[in-house]
C-alpha cells in the first residue's frame, strides 16, 4: 500500500466527510512514487500496519504538516514490524514505525548497522479483544480451554496478550490456545470466517465486526496493560548522522499532529484521517477513533518513554524472547523531541 498524500484534497475531507471516497480515489491516482517538488526533500516512510491506531501520523500529512516542514512523505505499509524493519535495513525506506521491540532484537543481533527510534506516537497496546457472538459480561477466566486468533509470535500484540493472560493466571498455549501463525491483516478476516472463540485485533477491523454481528469487544488489552513504549519511529543511526534536519522536521510535523488529535473530537479527526480508509464507513472510523481516546493511546509528544520502553523489555522477557535488557540509550535517542518540544516552548513565549 503506498500513498502520495494531496494536501488541498484531504482539507477538502475534513470540511465534507461524505466526499471521502472520492478523494481516496484521487491519491490513489496519483501514488506513483518519484522525487520530491521543487523547494521539498522527500522522505520514504513505512508505517508498520493501517490502523486509526496512528491517527496522528494521518492528521500531519493529511494537513500538510510534514509540506510545512520541507519534506514530501511518500507512505507505504509492512504489514508487521519484521518486513517494516527489513524495509529499513534494505535501504527500501528512510523511516521505519514499527514496535521497538524490532530494534532490540537487531540490536541482540549485533548488526552492523545500528537502528536508533527517535519519536514515540503510541503509549498503549492498540490491541481488542472480541469474543464470538454477543457477549454480556467478561473475565479473564472465560477464554480459559478456548482458542484465541492472536498475532505473530515475538511482535509486541502477542507478547502483550501472553502478559495479560500470564497476569490473570492463564498459562498461553496450556490453559487457553492461541493462534500465532496469521499475518495480522488476516486474523479479522479468519475470525469473520469462523476461526476461534476470540481474536486480538486493531481497530477499525474490530469495530466493524461488532457492528457486523460477528462478535463484542470485550477488553481493551492497551487499557489493561497500561503505558508501555508501543509505536516508535526509527531510522538507520547513519541517516540521521547524513540527515538530523530531515529527521528533526519529522518529528516536528509529528508533534503537530499529537496535538492536533487531542484538542479535536472523534469526529474532527475521523473527517480527516477517512482518506486513508477508504470502505470504511464514517461513523465505525469514530467509533474505533473513540475507543483509542478512551485509552489515552497516544502520547502527548513524541519524547519517547524510558518507564515505557523498561516495561516493553519485560514483557519481551516473561515472552522469552529477550535474555536481558537492552540500554534505552543503545537503540533510542530524545535528541530530536526535546529539540522540538524546546523550540516549541520557545516560540510559544514569543
Amino acid at each position: 500500500m503506498r500513498d502520495v498524500v494531496n494536501r488541498g484534497a484531504v482539507r477538502r475531507a475534513a470540511a465534507r466527510a461524505a466526499a471521502s471516497l472520492l478523494l481516496v480515489a484521487a491519491l490513489a491516482s496519483a501514488a506513483a512514487p518519484g522525487g520530491a517538488p521543487p523547494g521539498r526533500e522527500r522522505g520514504r516512510l513505512s508505517e508498520v500496519v493501517r490502523s486509526v491506531f496512528y491517527a496522528p501520523q494521518y492528521v500531519a500529512l493529511a494537513l500538510g504538516f510534514f509540506e510545512d516542514e520541507g519534506l514530501e512523505i511518500e507512505l507505504s505499509t509492512a504489514w508487521g514490524a519484521h518486513n517494516g524493519m527489513a524495509a529499513l535495513l534494505s535501504g527500501g525506506v528512510d523511516i521505519g514505525f514499527f514496535g521497538p521491540e524490532a530494534t532490540v532484537y537487531v540490536y541482540r543481533q549485533g548488526a552492523p548497522e545500528p537502528v536508533i527510534g527517535f519519536a514515540q506516537l503510541t503509549q498503549r497496546d492498540g490491541s481488542f479483544l472480541m469474543a464470538r457472538g454477543p457477549v454480556d459480561s467478561f473475565s479473564w477466566d472465560d477464554v480459559r480451554g478456548k482458542l484465541i486468533v492472536g498475532a505473530r509470535k515475538g511482535g509486541v500484540p502477542q507478547m502483550v496478550l501472553e502478559w495479560l493472560l500470564r497476569a490473570n493466571g492463564i498459562e498461553p498455549f496450556r490453559d487457553v490456545g492461541i493462534i500465532t501463525h496469521l499475518e495480522f491483516p488476516a486474523a479479522a478476516g479468519a475470525f469473520e470466517g469462523g476461526l476461534g472463540d476470540y481474536v486480538a485485533q486493531f481497530d477499525p477491523a474490530l469495530t466493524q465486526l461488532q457492528r457486523n454481528g460477528t462478535g463484542t469487544i470485550v477488553v481493551s488489552l492497551g487499557a489493561e496493560a497500561g503505558d508501555i513504549t508501543y509505536t516508535v519511529y526509527h531510522a538507520k543511526q547513519s541517516y540521521i548522522e547524513r540527515h538530523p534536519d530531515v529527521i528533526e522536521r519529522f518529528t516536528r510535523a509529528i508533534y503537530r499532529g499529537q496535538q492536533w488529535v487531542h484538542v479535536h473530537t472523534s469526529e474532527e479527526i475521523g473527517r480527516v484521517v477517512a482518506p486513508f480508509f477508504a470502505g470504511t464507513d464514517f461513523d465505525v472510523l469514530v467509533e474505533a477513533i473513540e475507543r483509542y481516546r478512551s485509552i489515552d493511546a497516544w502520547t502527548p509528544t513524541p519524547e519517547i518513554s524510558s518507564r515505557g520502553f523498561d516495561m516493553l523489555q519485560r514483557v519481551m522477557m516473561a515472552a522469552g524472547e529477550l535474555d536481558g535488557p537492552v540500554p534505552f540509550d543503545a537503540v533510542m535517542t530524545n535528541e530530536f523531541a526535546v529539540r522540538v518540544l524546546e523550540s516549541a516552548a520557545e516560540s510559544a513565549e514569543h
